[in-house]
């Protein structure tokens, strides 16, 4: 099986960006430093770019990849026991329904799906996927089409819909990935791994690139599940933690 470096270095940057964007968060509401960016929209931006790459990128891989089904159910294990994790050490910053839950959903829902989205052209697909993505970004907040929908109150009813992207009153995570609208970013991935697929667009994405990222880039979930409690500890050693 050929394999696309150019990916893991990708997603490598990915991991690398998302362990310093832990470590800020650490550091502002840990050790208590003020980062007003942080806190703006520039950290905002920071951590979309983190998840939008790792989405985007996992429904282009999912092509790539076997057994789907050990795949999917093993992320998204990984991400019950973060929230596991997170509701006994870190009740106040609880993790529900996060990253890893997400991607482990859409890779386990893309199986029955894959027959179906098979049937649709690639580029009909991307603009769809890409279009719903948009238009079911504020969902969790009640309205669709940036706004101009006011979404019916009867979807925002407990934990299932929240799941879906339909959080209930009082719902809170500290890191909420729902199917609505992330599963569209990822198969807006998948449909553009078809394209490339078709206009042999991946033969360059086979060149070897640095090797660090591509190691931080194939073990991009390992990386996932130590990295906080790792630098939980250093900041638990330097008195941050009680």
């Amino acid at each position: 099986m050929k394999r696309y470096y150019i990916l893991d270095d990708i997603r490598g940057l990915a991991v690398i960006s998302m362990v310093l964007y832990h470590l800020t968060w650490d550091i502002v509401y840990l050790a208590g430093v003020k980062l007003s960016w942080y806190e703006a929209l520039p950290g905002r931006l920071w951590q979309r770019s983190i998840c939008l790459t790792f989405i985007l990128l996992s429904g282009f891989c999912w092509s790539l990849g076997r057994r789907h089904g050990l795949r999917g159910l093993t992320v998204f294990l990984g991400g019950l026991a973060v929230t596991a994790a997170t509701a006994s050490f870190m009740p106040e910053n609880v993790i529900v329904f996060g990253i890893l839950t997400l991607l482990g959903s859409c890779m386990l829902l893309m199986i029955p799906l894959e027959k179906l989205a098979r049937r649709v052209p690639a580029p009909a697909g991307l603009v769809v996927s890409a279009a719903l993505f948009a238009l079911l970004s504020e969902a969790e907040n009640g309205t669709a089409a940036f706004g101009l929908v006011r979404l019916p109150a009867a979807l925002y009813r407990d934990w299932f819909t929240a799941y879906l992207g339909f959080p209930q009153e009082g719902f809170f995570s500290a890191d909420y990935y729902p199917l609505i609208p992330w599963i569209f970013l990822f198969t807006a991935g998948y449909f553009l791994y078809r394209i490339f697929e078709r206009h042999g667009w991946l033969r360059p994405l086979e060149r070897r690139g640095l090797p660090p990222l591509e190691w931080t880039g194939r073990h991009a979930f390992e990386i996932y599940l130590i990295h906080q409690p790792v630098l939980a500890l250093f900041f638990y050693i330097g008195g941050y933690l009680k």
